[in-house]
Parts: structure tokens; C-alpha cells; sequence
């Protein structure tokens, strides 16, 4: 029940697993490739996202006409709507993901802040409940001490977030977050957390079964984010010790076990600068990160997840589990990084994915394809896994000089640019690098385009100057390799 990279993901992982896989699609991704990709593929409606991947009757009657047993709803979307995990059960499909009981208690931020508190697992110090007046939020925000963040229950996505410094700008925040929550969510409760200043943002990936059984794989570093948006993650995380993972890792299980959490799911933490880790957010969801730690604890996280909703028990014991190498991911947007990001459409004419050893990409385009203008920028992703971070960071390097996208701009260029940077080399970066320190880009500055453009014409020149010509008799004895147009002396002798 989703579209693009992810769906290309989960129908892979399907065929590995002997199922036949059934695709919907919008209608203005008709020829996408996880439709190519499908047995079976049935349009849902027009191309806004309410009108089909978020259109629930609509994804379940093409469940009914397909004949299928199963629904993955991928991420976004409806991946974490109780209501339509609890509808899929009701229509005796498998909803391949956690019970709707378990994603209504744990989308509520705020009760799932107080239900992290009651397991024991550390939270950002705020306000108990919701805050409904300025005046009680100033207090809390006294008491607390600024600067502090707002946080909308039902936020997500990086929205229904606003960070204020002092009592003065706090009512006018509190507004405007709350309309923005509203029309965003449809659920203006706000809540009040300590502001945690240049903090990582660690998660931990959980695994659970039907019998109780959880487990963890390690933890993902996912500090690179722009407007609370992650763009590049890596696991495991440049600061973690063995003795932290541990302990980290034991926090995101215990709070799994509360809630009796089946199948996959991410616990969120912000890390301070002095080491403390503080709860902030469950995914009850596949993440789109998830590739980094299926390369480096070896599993395939999208198969055990089918397995896990078949009733199977989980495929290995928490002492069986542990790192080997190092990974990193690049989230390759079609956006404009010489342009304040703006989303880039048109057609990918050209196109070539990095490769070689240690290279993976998952990714929903090919060339040819037109970049919709009603969904995520998000054409796909590079990762890449090697023995140790820095030649994973060498790796990701190379092979983002081997991608090509033409037809739209894309952000290659920006993640070199981190890549490269002395901060991200040190492992020293927090959530904010990229605001603080990213000033644009400028076209003239990407000297390894230019130069490449210049080399790419010159040669195109000389081949077309000394190209052969066919003669124009029939009659003359010509080279085939000279009539493919090979510069050179032409010999009137067969091969």
C-alpha cells in the first residue's frame, strides 16, 4: 500500500519469500516501477495522495480483487494509522506491522513520552499534559528553563515543531504552532520539552514476535537532518561504545516489551552533548533508514517482518546478534541544492546508479521516468557498506561521482559536500551542522561538473570531425568497423 522505492523494497523481499506481490498505484504513477515490478497492479484514483495512497477503501478494494492475504503499508502514507491497521483486520487482511492497540499508544507522542517514563527509560524534562494556556506553558517553561521546544501530539515529519528562546516569543509561538498542527494533523494539542541544545538524534532499531521474544539491532546515527528532515544516516553511530549500545539498546527493548511491541519498529533518542540520552518518539513503522542496519548486522529486516506477521517466532537471539562494518546512506532527493532545495521535477533522461563492491541502491526511478509533483522528492537511495567508517565514507564518495541524473537537478552534489566536511570526517556533527553551518551552493564552485561538461563536449567534437563517412557507391569495399564509424584510415579489406 505505497509507492516508489519503498514499494520496489517490500515487493523484493515478497518474491524472496515466494509471494506473489500486488501493487497499487495512483494514476500518475501508471508506469512507475514498482507497478513494472508487480504480478498484479490496480489503479486507487487520481494522483493526490487523499484521493488514493491515503484513500483506505479504495486500497482495500483492490486488496479484494487482487485476492491478497496481506497488506505492507510501507512508510508515510498510512504506515502508522492505527485506524486503517485495525480496518485491514476487520477485512481479514494481515496488516504486516504492529497492532493497531500498540500504534494508537504509541502515535500519541505524549502518552507515549509518559509511557517511556513509566518503563523507566530517561525522558526530555517537560510538561506532564498537554498545555492549553499561555500562562501554564510560561510556567513550565520557567521551571524548565528556556530555551524550550513546542511539540504538536500528533506531530510528525519534522512538522508541529518550534523551538522558542524566551517568555516573550513563547504565546505567539504557541499560535502558530497550534494552527499549523491543526491543519496539518487535525489534532492542535501541543506539549512542552526541554530544548536539548546541539544534540545527536540516535534510534534503535527493535524486533518483536507474538510471543514476547524482542530484540535489538544496534543503534543508527541520523544527526544530519535539514528542517528536522534526515538526509544522511549511518550505523553504527561514530560516538556509541560498546557499553552504550547496551545500555541504549536495553532502553528501546524494555519500552517494546511494555507495550508488547510485535513486528519492526525504531525507538528515537536525542543524545546531549554530555552523553545523556532521553526518549523522544516510536516509529511503529518500516524507516527509511533501515537499509544501514540490515547491512551491518546482516538481516533483512522487510523479510522478517513478513515472517513475523505470519506468526513466526524471531530468527535470532539478542547474543547472536552484533555489528560487523560499517554503512552509510544518502537520501538522493530530486531538489535543487543551488536553489534553496526547491523541488525539482521533469523527466530523468539519463540516467547511471553508482556501483561496485560494497554498493547498494534502492531506488523507484529509471530513465525515462517523470518525477511527479505530488508526492516526496525522494527518487531512492545510495548506501554503501565497508569494514570500517572511513572506508565507507570513501566508498559513498566514489560512488556518488559515478550516479548521473539528468532530466531534473538532485542533491549528489550537497552530500559530497558533507562528506567531505571535517565535522561529519570527525563524527562531530549534531542535529543542527546542517542549518548552522550549510551556507548554499554555488553552480561555478562544482568544478568536477564543469570540468566534466568541458572534457564530455571536446571529445563529442573530435569524434564528430573525424567521424567516417560511408561512401556513397555500394559497390566499394568498405571495413564494417569503418562503417560503425571508428575514426581511422579506411583499408578496402574484409576482416
Amino acid at each position: 500500500a505505497n509507492r516508489g522505492e519503498v514499494a520496489v523494497r517490500v515487493i523484493r523481499a515478497l518474491r524472496e519469500e515466494g509471494i506473489s506481490p500486488v501493487a497499487v498505484f495512483s494514476e500518475a504513477d501508471r508506469d512507475a516501477l514498482h507497478v513494472r515490478f508487480a504480478d498484479q497492479a490496480y489503479c486507487i484514483g487520481p494522483p493526490p495522495s487523499a484521493e488514493s495512497y491515503l484513500n483506505q477503501e479504495s486500497i482495500l478494494d483492490a486488496a479484494r480483487r487482487s485476492g491478497a492475504d496481506a497488506i505492507h503499508p510501507g512508510y508515510g502514507f498510512l504506515s502508522e494509522n492505527a485506524q486503517f491497521a485495525r480496518t485491514c483486520g476487520e477485512a481479514k487482511f494481515t496488516f504486516i506491522g504492529p497492532s493497531p492497540e500498540t500504534m494508537t499508544r504509541m502515535g500519541d507522542k505524549l502518552a507515549a513520552r509518559n509511557t517511556a517514563a513509566t518503563a523507566g527509560v530517561p525522558v526530555v524534562p517537560g510538561s506532564p499534559g498537554p498545555v492549553e494556556k499561555p500562562r501554564e506553558a510560561a510556567k513550565i517553561a520557567e521551571t524548565i528553563g528556556f530555551p524550550v521546544m513546542i511539540k504538536a501530539k500528533a506531530g510528525g515529519g519534522g512538522k508541529g515543531m518550534r523551538v522558542v528562546e524566551n517568555k516573550a516569543d513563547l504565546e505567539p509561538a504557541l499560535e502558530l504552532t497550534h494552527s499549523e498542527a491543526k491543519n496539518a494533523f487535525g489534532d492542535g494539542t501541543l506539549y512542552l520539552e526541554k530544548f536539548i541544545e546541539r544534540p545527536r538524534h540516535v534510534e534503535i532499531q527493535i524486533l518483536g514476535d507474538a510471543k514476547g521474544n524482542v530484540i535489538h539491532l544496534g543503534e543508527r546515527e541520523c544527526s544530519l537532518q535539514r528542517r528536522h528532515q534526515k538526509v544522511l544516516e549511518e550505523a553504527p553511530s561514530p560516538w556509541i561504545t560498546v557499553d552504550r549500545r547496551r545500555e541504549i539498546g536495553e532502553a528501546a527493548v524494555k519500552l517494546a516489551r511494555v507495550v508488547g511491541y510485535q513486528n519492526a519498529g525504531t525507538v528515537e533518542f536525542l543524545v546531549a552533548p554530555s552523553g545523556e540520552f532521553y526518549f523522544m518518539e516510536m516509529n511503529t513503522r518500516l524507516q527509511v533508514e533501515h537499509p544501514v542496519t540490515e547491512l551491518v548486522y546482516g538481516v533483512d529486516i522487510v523479510r522478517e517482518q513478513i515472517r513475523l506477521a505470519e506468526g513466526g517466532d524471531l530468527s535470532w537471539k539478542q547474543e547472536e546478534i552484533s555489528p560487523k562494518g560499517w554503512a552509510i546512506e544518502c537520501r538522493i532527493y530530486a531538489e535543487d541544492p543551488y536553489n534553496h532545495f526547491l523541488p525539482s521535477l521533469g523527466t530523468i533522461n539519463r540516467l547511471r546508479l553508482g556501483s561496485g563492491p560494497g554498493v547498494r541502491n534502492d531506488s523507484g526511478i529509471f530513465q525515462g521516468y517523470e518525477v511527479p509533483r505530488y508526492y516526496d522528492p525522494m527518487l531512492g537511495k545510495l548506501i554503501v557498506h565497508g569494514e570500517d567508517r572511513e572506508t565507507a565514507r570513501k566508498r559513498m564518495i566514489r560512488a556518488l561521482r559515478e550516479m548521473l541524473v539528468e532530466g531534473v537537478q538532485t542533491n549528489i552534489s550537497f552530500h559530497r559536500w558533507v562528506l567531505n566536511r571535517k565535522e561529519f570526517i570527525d563524527g562531530g556533527v549534531d542535529t543542527g551542522f546542517i542549518e548552522r553551518v550549510f551556507r548554499g551552493m554555488e553552480r561555478s564552485k562544482d568544478s568536477d561538473r564543469a570540468q566534466a561538461a568541458i572534457v564530455a563536449a571536446v571529445i563529442e567534437t573530435y569524434e564528430e570531425d573525424h567521424r567516417f563517412q560511408p561512401p556513397a557507391s555500394e559497390n566499394v569495399d568498405v571495413s564494417p568497423w569503418a562503417l560503425l564509424g571508428r575514426p581511422g584510415t579506411v583499408k578496402k579489406e574484409r576482416l
